[in-house]
């Protein structure tokens, strides 16, 4: 049976898991009546939905996991559990925030590659107060911050370069400066995380303009082509780097 093959979830925390593992949820995650989610059943905690991140699938009362790496657990609401691994192919997830590059026009819609399997396609209007006569200047080449509002296997994926409210909220073109590159995903979600240490030590070291997406790409851009260069291999090299070795580099750039 499943129960007894499968592994506690809690338990596994922190530990390489592996395609095929199960993990079984504690007693007080209940699966709901359409067997679409889980939720917390205790009568002392508020009731929250369990979120299943990358790397995992629900199936029956338990999780499934499909890709290789470390078990993440995030507690609080419903909690949340996901794999961290490696991974360099982006799968397009709706409501990622993403840096695309537009590869071409096609009537109204631009084509984005986004670093996925297939591009990506941008309506002119889906921009800050865009209209058929205010249409914005985007070229062939130019780097796009945008999230997907459409993503799913069965259909082409879709981006927006604005929010439910109509409003850019810091999404668009990105200027033509810069210093574009690539990096894992498991070095994107830990740059994404709040209070990322990484980001404020850099921050201390020279100001500078950052762009995360999670399709792995990050543009920056400092006051210098020599400090941008410098975050860029900062950055690049802190995914192989301890907290340690990370202060002693900074240290030495600041001559402290």
């Amino acid at each position: 049976m499943a129960a007894e093959r499968g592994r506690a979830a809690e338990a596994l925390v922190g530990q390489v898991v592996l395609p095929g593992d199960l993990l079984l949820l504690p007693a007080h995650y209940d699966e709901d009546a359409e067997g679409e989610r889980l939720r917390l059943s205790t009568g002392a905690a508020p009731q929250g939905r369990l979120l299943c991140g990358p790397g995992l699938r629900r199936s029956g009362a338990g999780l499934l996991v499909t890709k290789c790496g470390l078990l993440r657990h995030r507690p609080g609401g419903g909690g949340a559990f996901w794999v961290d691994s490696q991974q360099k192919r982006y799968v397009p997830v709706k409501g990622d925030h993403v840096i695309g590059i537009v590869t071409a026009k096609a009537g109204d819609v631009f084509r984005l590659d986004v670093g996925g399997s297939e591009p990506a396609s941008l309506s002119y209007l889906a921009f800050e107060g865009a209209t058929k006569r205010n249409r914005p200047n985007v070229q062939v080449g130019d780097l796009i911050y945008g999230q997907f509002l459409v993503a799913n296997k069965d259909m082409e994926p879709e981006m927006v370069c604005i929010d439910s409210s109509g409003r850019s909220s810091g999404m668009g073109i990105i200027g033509q400066d810069g210093f574009l590159f690539k990096v894992s995903l498991g070095l994107i979600r830990k740059l994404l995380a709040p209070k990322c240490e990484i980001i404020q030590e850099l921050s201390q070291l020279y100001p500078f303009e950052l762009v995360l997406g999670m399709n792995g790409r990050i543009w920056v851009k400092a006051k210098t082509v020599q400090q941008t260069l410098i975050i860029v291999n900062i950055l690049e090299a802190c995914e192989y780097m301890t907290a340690e070795q990370r202060k002693q580099a900074l240290a030495k750039l600041s001559g402290t």
